[in-house]
């Protein structure tokens, strides 16, 4: 016998039947005909080749290969039910974890949000945020320990599907009044005499700020130094200078009194976006919560130019 030919159908049935003793009862219970349950009963036994009940005028009893096959089947029907239930769970967002990289300060600012977004309509789902260095984040979504990742990469990383999701420009952060924010742009060249706040050299927000300072012909010469935005942006607040910071920084000014005007001249942008494996199938869950993340990172971040 090629018990390949054995289908979930006829076990269901052989069950029904064992638990009910009756084949009109197991019929209703299935939703089918008796003789449909016959049917798939009769099938079963020849693949088999052994009779499984024995029917009496009152009742349907096992024979003893009916016990043996029923000892052996019937968990197993119950592991095969609960992994569809789980797997139908996963599909239609009861369940799921989703495993977020995020540098930290849109860890921060951006993921209290998607959690929050995430908790209101999918209550059942759960995030796991991971807040690190930009150059972990396209690792750790490639090797499969985190399932997405934000911030900004280059653009021929290898084995991830890049999701653009706006642009990024690097801007002035000023205190709120400050005269170098009375107009809508300011070129790199208006800071030359500020006391200029940078992020250090561990960053590529300093790299791309050392490009802009020389593609103006200004010298760059910080007055501070510091590692996260929030810093920066704490220290213009108390107006110890001018942070040059990208359009992101936005979601960290909570009613602070600072002003951002774009920089031009030249002009220096990157692009925000979500990234996940290409030879990963992305869970349900995770595709929900991306297109979530999409959504709560073009809120609260403007268009900037």
């Amino acid at each position: 016998m090629d018990d390949s030919m054995l289908n979930l159908r006829q076990i269901k049935c052989f069950q029904a039947v064992v638990e009910l003793g009756n084949f009109s009862r197991a019929a209703e219970r299935l939703h089918t005909s008796q003789a449909g349950i016959s049917h798939a009963i009769r099938d079963l036994e020849a693949l088999l080749g052994a009779r499984l009940f024995d029917r009496t005028t009152r009742r349907v009893e096992l024979t003893e290969a009916g016990r043996v096959f029923a000892a052996g089947a019937l968990p197993g029907l119950s592991e095969i039910e609960r992994a569809v239930d789980a797997v139908r769970d996963l599909g239609q967002l009861r369940t799921g974890l989703v495993r977020i990289a995020a540098p930290p300060f849109l860890g921060a600012t951006v993921l209290p949000r998607l959690l929050q977004e995430v908790s209101s309509t999918h209550p059942n789902l759960k995030l796991r945020i991971e807040d690190v260095v930009t150059d972990l984040i396209a690792p750790r979504v490639r090797s499969g320990l985190c399932d997405l990742g934000v911030g900004t990469f280059a653009s021929d990383e290898d084995g991830l599907e890049i999701q653009r999701v706006l642009r990024d420009q690097l801007m002035v952060f000023a205190p709120e009044g400050h005269a170098v924010c009375a107009k809508a742009e300011v070129a790199w060249s208006a800071l030359a005499d500020q006391p200029i706040i940078t992020l250090t050299r561990e960053s590529n927000i300093r790299l791309l700020t050392e490009v802009g300072f020389e593609s103006a012909g200004v010298p760059l010469r910080p007055s501070l130094e510091v590692h996260q935005i929030n810093t920066a942006l704490s220290l213009v607040e108390r107006e110890a200078g001018l942070a040059i910071l990208p359009t992101y920084a936005f979601t960290g000014l909570n009613g602070r009194k600072i002003s951002a005007r774009p920089l031009v001249e030249p002009s220096i942008a990157r692009d925000v976006a979500i990234i996940t494996a290409r030879e990963r199938t992305p869970s349900p869950a995770t595709l929900a919560v991306r297109t979530m993340l999409r959504k709560v990172l073009r809120d609260m971040i403007p268009v900037v130019g």
